[in-house]
Parts: C-alpha cells; sequence; structure tokens
C-alpha cells in the first residue's frame, strides 16, 4: 500500500483512511472480518468520531480487533477520532470546542476505543463560538497527558485554521474536507479564477492553497458522493458521462468505477488522504487498488468535465 506523510507529524500513513462511520451496521463477526482485511490490505489508518453510531462504532473496533491497553497491536494503527459535535437524543443541538467539553470527550473515546492515546484528534466542524485560546488549551493539556499526539481539524477553511493557529504552536495535521469528482468546489474555485461566472472567485477561502502551503494533509470525506449526502454517483442515473468515462479509464486501469473515483483524488498533488467508507471487505480490496495506480492529466481532466465541471 502506498504511503503518504501525514502533514508534519513524522507520521506515515496508507493513501486512503478506513472510514468507521458504519461499522455499527455490522456484527461482530462481519466487523472482525472488514476489519481483518483492511490490515491485510496494509490500511491501518482508522478514521473515527464520537458520535458515529453514538459512540458504538469506536465500541466494537476495539472489540472486534481485541485491542486494550496492553495490545501489542495498537501500536501497530493508527487511530483518529473526532468531538465537538454535540447531541441530545440523536439530534445534534449545536458544536461546543470548549476546553472542558473537549477534555471529556477524548477520555470517553479513549475508553471505547480501549486505548490510552489518539494519534489524531479531529475538532468535528467549526464551532462559531470558538475561543481559540481555550483550544490551544486543551490539545496542551492532552499532549502533555499523552493522550493525543498531534491535532487537526474538519470542514474549516483557511481563515479558520489561521486563527487556530495564532494560538497552538503546533502545526495542524490534518483538514477533513468534503471533496469528491462531483463535489469539487475546493479544486474548481482555483481553475476559475478571475472569471465574472458563478464559479469565480474563491468561496472556500483558498483553502486548498492554505493546506498545500502549510503542509495540512487534507482527508477528503464522501469521496463517492454528490451534494450533502445525497448519494453516490456511481451507478447513478444522474451522472451518466461520468459512469462512462469511470468505466472508460478504469478498463484502462484494470479498476472499478469506484476506485477509479478514488484515483482521480489521488492524482492531485496535494496528496489527498481518501477516507472510504465502506463496510463491504470486498469493495474496500477495489478501492485500495486506487493507491496504485496514477491517471494520467488527460484521463483526470476528461473526469473532471464528464462529472459536469467546465473548463474556463
Amino acid at each position: 500500500m502506498k504511503t503518504i506523510q501525514i502533514g508534519k507529524t513524522g507520521l506515515a500513513a496508507p493513501a486512503l483512511a478506513v472510514g468507521c462511520m458504519r461499522l455499527n451496521r455490522l456484527s461482530r463477526t462481519e466487523a472482525e472480518r472488514f476489519l481483518k482485511t483492511a490490515l491485510d490490505l496494509g490500511l491501518n489508518f482508522f478514521d473515527h468520531a464520537d458520535i458515529y453510531g453514538h459512540g458504538d462504532c469506536e465500541t466494537l473496533f476495539a472489540e472486534a480487533l481485541g485491542l486494550s491497553l496492553s495490545s501489542d497491536l495498537r501500536e501497530k494503527l493508527i487511530l483518529q477520532s473526532k468531538c465537538g459535535i454535540e447531541q441530545r437524543d440523536g439530534n445534534t443541538i449545536g458544536y461546543n470546542f470548549s476546553k472542558s467539553y473537549i477534555l471529556r470527550s477524548v477520555d470517553a473515546i479513549l475508553k471505547r476505543l480501549k486505548t490510552d492515546y489518539l494519534d489524531l484528534l479531529v475538532l468535528h466542524r467549526p464551532d462559531a463560538l470558538l475561543d481559540p485560546a481555550e483550544v490551544a488549551e486543551a490539545f496542551q493539556n492532552l499532549k502533555k497527558a499523552g493522550k493525543v499526539h498531534y491535532f487537526g481539524v474538519s470542514n474549516q477553511n483557511a481563515a479558520q485554521m489561521a486563527l487556530l493557529q495564532k494560538y497552538w504552536d503546533e502545526p495542524l495535521a490534518v483538514n477533513q474536507l468534503q471533496l469528491s469528482v462531483a463535489n469539487c468546489a475546493l479544486i474548481s474555485s482555483g481553475i476559475n479564477v478571475n472569471l465574472p461566472s458563478g464559479a469565480a472567485g474563491s468561496p472556500d477561502g483558498s483553502t486548498l492553497d492554505y493546506c498545500r502551503l502549510h503542509d495540512v494533509t487534507i482527508q477528503p470525506w464522501s469521496p463517492l458522493q454528490y451534494g450533502f449526502f445525497e448519494g453516490t454517483f456511481i451507478g447513478s442515473d444522474k451522472y451518466p458521462e461520468l459512469n462512462r468515462v469511470l468505466e472508460e479509464v478504469g478498463a484502462a486501469h484494470n479498476l472499478s468505477p469506484a476506485a477509479t473515483a478514488i484515483a482521480w483524488l489521488l492524482r492531485h498533488p496535494a496528496n489527498f488522504q481518501p477516507i472510504t467508507g465502506t463496510m463491504n471487505p470486498t469493495h474496500l480490496r477495489y478501492l485500495s487498488a486506487a493507491a496504485d495506480v496514477q491517471l494520467s492529466r488527460e484521463e483526470w481532466y476528461a473526469i473532471y468535465i464528464a462529472a459536469g465541471n467546465t473548463l474556463p
């Protein structure tokens, strides 16, 4: 499995991260099989969040792998989790980046994962009431206690990251951002600079360029989805041309259409680390093959255009 460097952490991680948002839909036996397949493929980077399955995904993960504080397996894993979305009865009531909430959330995450540290902690979406100095205090507390090694954010723009970096003196390692060929304003805004059309400018605050300038690893989530959880574009009658081109390009590299869409992301020089969402071991195996393929420029732009994106 191809590896990349995660930000400035020095961590060498697989080019794909295994998303665990739907892990609680599996039985214990199914989860064991899925996670074993991931590890057999060299996919040892696992992305969690405290709200996934209301914590059940983290609990099942630890149980299925037989993790414990004394487990030798732990050192072979890269565990990332997120916190900051506050829920009640399964409904989001707000975002909470207060020091006390972050510290309490991490302790609960560590207990569920049966580990004494996270490799990475990611703030889950932006909190409008963010006090960056307070977040930095929470990070410092967790770092000093050895509970978290590195920190990142999700769905934040360049200015939001810069504000946090004003108070936190270690580089942010990652930014999780929604990104796929059918939902790629992050990329297309840069292509359409200096145009009077609606696509012109950079509504995301040049987040992609900021991350590249500061060596922040972008982790695309929903890499096979269009819209905001509207569905996958693979096989969708809303994207006939895209599916045709994915089939054609994929056939040339012995990739499935879904894997070809992942290869499209991996071709970008920013060294994205897409987060897979499948819980199907066979599908995961197909997707992992994307890491061994580099699409040509012609193939990359053909897929980009086929998704309905335009070139000025």
